[in-house]
């Protein structure tokens, strides 16, 4: 019952001119108390002119309330701003009341309600101060109180006690409606540690255990540094997940809304907050002008980096935007996301990048400018065991869509490239490393500009270890691991297309653009962070199973392939890959040749031929090993 009457009464407001009335009352009750206070607690002062200057003091409380909009505040959300509004409010007051008392001096025709002890004067301002303030503050808590009590509370602890850590403490207490309460600090600065905040401890990580955790019954804990180095903060989430609590995270203060922190920003942190290394951020304002008014033609659009890269573009001043994928139920998706977020002229076209002459058809049709090539087969066990699929679309596909990007004159064609063509261990690999090798071969032939961009796995991407190990989760594990040592490089999507985008501005010819990603990351440890951050315990709820590598896998990836170095670019997390050079008419025979082979051709021997026009491919566990001995063996 009195759930349900708070809850109604938490819904509405007091009306701005109650709250008015109530401070008038106040500073008229103090006001009394001030001609109290200063005649000694005795009724030695007029009552009659006391009993006329009410009205004269309610009326200059009132002018000086309205100017400084004290009475607008919500009581219950009382704050500091809130609490500045009124000392300067009841400071107007005094002012007005010191003027009016010294021209009344001065006047002897005024009248005598206007002359006011300056004693009373200073006595009530003080009183007004502590008392308009003290009741506010009253009632705010008295609500939080009776709010919580109803409330099942859990028990957080702040790890931060600096300025960002007052900020979150200040948003929970503030916050009517969250169901948290601070039990203490944590901070890795000694000079604070066993320091007392409002009352509640600062405590050093090391303190916090197992008993400390029952004995308080803590469930969560908020991390509020700002600029936190990603490192420290994988640190601090795996002891504190060790611990079986929860981590939410505060957001970068440019995120506050209108600069104020609110409980719902705080949010529980994701495996990107984890990554070991600051996120990257690219802003260029060249970006608007390399896309205005112009027609983008984007292959592979339903997948995920197309798609993302998609409603980038989606947000620049673009002529038209054409989606093209094979992939008839996802690129559907897409299109209706569009449509339904009120995008225009963006047409989706199903349309093979393996078929030449329909490729031709859409560039005859749309005449794109820009063309971003993210179509690709990118799975690693299933092109080792199909590379005649794996040759027709990352080598065969990039070459139709490339060579009718010259033959259109188009401004600039961006290829989507991995990591794992760098000194390639499987299929995969290197046919995306071969349509690297192509699309370089045509620097100079016609007035395309082709650039290359080269990063790692991207977290959360259509079949990538992260939805998969949702999904092992879900299923109650164990969740399976190649290797134990195996690591990888790790961006998020936003990341990645946002690489792609300023690479297409960036980008003259010629360039392979690669990230400084930081340092990899092992998967085994990505799997039991997954574990933690889904609630659960490693291993009591969910092991790791480790299931040996597969075909074509290898332990660490590389970002730049044997004799490539790097230059630096304006931004310092993206370089240039310095390749070594190639022959160009023996590496583009030898790729029209392996475009021409047939669906019966045997594996080994399309193999053979990727490994010829790739030296340092050699296969990684797989039945492609063999030619690797007989090209040893021949040496």
């Amino acid at each position: 019952m009195l759930d349900n009457i708070l809850n109604r009464i938490s819904k509405k407001y007091a009306s701005k001119w109650l709250v008015l009335l109530f401070d008038v009352i106040v500073v008229i009750s103090t006001f009394f108390l001030a001609y109290l206070i200063r005649f000694n607690f005795k009724l030695d002062f007029s009552l009659k002119d006391f009993l006329e200057q009410i009205p004269y003091i309610a009326f200059v409380a009132i002018v000086s309330f309205v100017s400084v909009g004290s009475y607008k505040g919500v009581v219950r959300f009382t704050g500091f701003k809130d609490i500045v509004n009124i000392i300067i409010g009841a400071n107007i007051l005094a002012t007005i009341l010191i003027i009016a008392t010294f021209i009344s001096r001065k006047i002897s025709v005024i009248d005598s309600i206007f002359n006011i002890s300056g004693s009373v004067i200073y006595i009530h301002l003080l009183l007004n101060i502590l008392f308009l303030i003290g009741s506010k503050l009253f009632i705010k808590s008295a609500y939080n109180y009776i709010n919580q009590d109803l409330k099942t509370i859990s028990n957080v602890l702040i790890f931060g006690a600096g300025n960002s850590g007052m900020l979150t403490y200040d948003a929970i207490v503030n916050d009517t409606k969250n169901s948290m309460q601070v039990v203490g600090f944590i901070d890795d600065d000694e000079r604070k540690i066993g320091k007392k905040i409002n009352l509640i401890k600062v405590f050093r990580l090391s303190e916090i255990d197992s008993r400390y955790i029952e004995n308080n019954n803590v469930k969560d804990v908020i991390i509020s540094i700002q600029n936190i180095d990603p490192t420290r903060l994988l640190q601090i989430t795996s002891n504190l997940f060790a611990l079986g609590l929860k981590v939410k995270i505060v957001p970068p203060v440019q995120n506050w809304i209108d600069g104020d922190l609110s409980v719902g920003q705080i949010k529980e942190v994701k495996i990107e907050d984890l990554l070991g290394r600051d996120p990257i951020h690219i802003k260029n304002p060249d970006l608007e002008y390399q896309y205005d008014n112009k027609v983008i033609l984007i292959t592979g659009a339903a997948g995920s980096i197309g798609s993302e890269i998609s409603r980038k573009i989606s947000l620049y001043n673009y002529k038209k935007l054409i989606l093209v994928d094979n992939a008839e139920s996802a690129l559907y998706d897409i299109q209706q996301e569009f449509r339904q977020e009120g995008f225009k002229n963006i047409e989706a076209i199903v349309a093979d990048v393996r078929n030449k002459t329909r490729i031709d058809q859409i560039f005859n049709l749309f005449k794109p400018k820009v063309v971003f090539h993210a179509a690709a087969y990118k799975h690693v066990p299933l092109m080792e065991h199909n590379p005649y699929e794996a040759v027709t679309v990352n080598i065969g596909g990039t070459k139709n869509v490339a060579d009718i990007a010259v033959k259109h004159s188009i401004d600039k064609f961006v290829l989507i490239s991995t990591d794992k063509a760098v000194n390639p261990t499987n299929v995969m690999g290197a046919t995306k490393r071969i349509a690297e090798l192509y699309v370089s071969c045509l620097k100079g032939k016609g007035n395309t500009k082709f650039i290359t961009t080269r990063f790692g796995n991207v977290l959360g991407s259509n079949g990538s270890v992260i939805p998969l190990f949702k999904k092992q989760i879900e299923k109650g594990g164990p969740l399976t691991v190649t290797h134990k040592e195996i690591t990888r490089y790790f961006m998020t999507i936003p990341e990645a297309c946002q690489l792609v985008l300023e690479a297409a501005a960036m980008g003259n010819g010629g360039e392979i653009f690669v990230f400084d990603m930081g340092d990899p990351i092992k998967i085994y440890n990505l799997a039991k962070n997954m574990i933690v951050l889904s609630g659960l315990r490693y291993p009591e709820d969910i092991n790791i199973k480790i299931t040996g590598l597969r075909p074509g896998e290898k332990i660490y990836e590389e970002l730049l392939a044997d004799g490539e170095n790097t230059k630096k670019t304006y931004h310092e997390k993206i370089m240039i890959a310095k390749s070594r050079k190639v022959n160009i008419n023996e590496v583009e025979n030898k790729i029209s040749k392996l475009t021409q082979i047939n669906s019966l051709t045997q594996p080994l021997e399309i193999v053979s031929v990727i490994k010829s026009l790739i030296p340092e491919y050699k296969s990684n566990n797989s039945t492609f090993e063999v030619l690797d001995d007989k090209n040893s063996r021949a040496n």
